[in-house]
């Protein structure tokens, strides 16, 4: 990635990105300032910078983490982040319940936001109509939407939405060698790749000390944070261009019109297109996406709300770069832990982690 060569050309400044999750934080070190609670829409306005669990933050850091007071540098520190809270797992209090948005209504507010950018790091088994109503609007507004695949693919490799939704990418988690994490789900769903495994997270609630976390939330955190990166420096293009030099440029050693089902089109490479003057966006209003848009999913289990026909199991390992994204370019050995950086607390890690792979209805990823 070379972060800090990226920089010098964008940090994500102007960009704005929604996170949807547990909420965020806006007091953290490396938070401050970087947090827009005052433009968060009214409807989803509760509690938004208010984080029940510390996932939300850990996931604004990682896009916009300024690394100020020892705390995380994220990947586009120059973004805005706009917070909203909603209805994932560990919300306790029953007024806590009645309050917090869905999923549907925190999708529908970022789409009426002046976000460009909709980070959506959790999932869930079944399909609502309303969330794919609101993901669809969020699209019909412009917006760039990023959402993990989920952890499951050790058990029973579920598909996870909102990623198998139309019009989101899903993005799966990888570790420094661009081997897929074992536990990132796979299928046609799988759009792009981040590093998901050994990234820095708040452990709790308390945001006393960052954790060793893994996961397709952190990986989503990071997709998100490129994009931002890429939209800084050419303002004017659209989402669709964006992601298409996002998928253009991606690291893999398949070819790119047979995308893996573990790491689709392959890890996210920003300063690809930072440092290519003369790339080009190709059409504003051309979805990239638009074969997988209107496949149905395949490569993963029926969850329990999926047609049987859409069930099909997906190979361990087969051609065409399913289990790693390791190049064969020049650049294929980049240290991909470099994308995200530690403060000076950085000697202070906890190593814990795993608490972010609970698996419950509506969850984190």
């Amino acid at each position: 990635m070379h972060a800090e060569g990226m920089w010098k050309i964008s940090t994500g400044k102007g960009v704005k990105v929604a996170v949807l999750d547990t909420g965020v934080n806006p007091d953290t070190p490396s938070l401050k300032g970087q947090v827009l609670g005052d433009e968060v829409p009214d409807a989803v306005s509760y509690n938004a910078t208010e984080d029940y669990d510390g996932h939300g933050t850990s996931m604004a850091e990682l896009i916009a983490g300024t690394g100020a007071g020892g705390g995380m540098q994220g990947l586009a520190p120059g973004t805005k982040i706009i917070p909203i809270r909603m209805l994932v797992n560990g919300v306790k209090n029953e007024t806590d319940k009645k309050k917090t948005p869905s999923a549907a209504d925190a999708i529908k507010a970022a789409a009426d936001s002046d976000a460009q950018i909709i980070n959506m790091s959790y999932g869930g088994r079944f399909i609502d109509p309303d969330e794919e109503k609101a993901i669809k609007y969020a699209h019909s507004k412009g917006k760039l939407m990023f959402a993990s695949t989920g952890n499951d693919a050790e058990s029973k490799n579920f598909i996870d939405y909102p990623a198998a939704y139309p019009y989101v990418v899903g993005v799966a988690a990888a570790d420094d060698k661009g081997k897929v994490g074992e536990f990132s789900e796979h299928g046609n769903y799988v759009d792009l790749a981040a590093p998901g495994l050994n990234v820095p997270t708040w452990c709790d609630a308390r945001f006393r000390s960052y954790c060793d976390g893994r996961g397709t939330s952190m990986a989503t955190a990071i997709a998100s944070a490129s994009a931002a990166l890429i939209w800084s420096a050419h303002p004017n293009w659209t989402a669709n261009q964006v992601l298409r030099c996002l998928i253009d440029t991606a690291s893999r050693d398949w070819p790119k019109n047979k995308p893996s089902n573990y790491l689709g089109y392959g890890l996210v490479r920003p300063r690809k297109v930072l440092e290519n003057s003369d790339i080009s966006p190709g059409s504003a209003a051309t979805d990239p996406l638009s074969f997988e848009n209107g496949t149905g999913v395949t490569g993963v289990t029926a969850s329990p709300s999926a047609p049987a026909s859409s069930s099909s199991q997906a190979p361990k390992n087969t051609s065409g770069g399913q289990t790693s994204a390791s190049g064969s370019t020049s650049e294929s050995s980049d240290n991909t832990t470099t994308w995200v950086a530690l403060g000076a607390a950085g000697a202070a890690l906890v190593i814990g982690g795993g608490a972010f792979a609970v698996i419950r209805s509506r969850r984190k990823a």
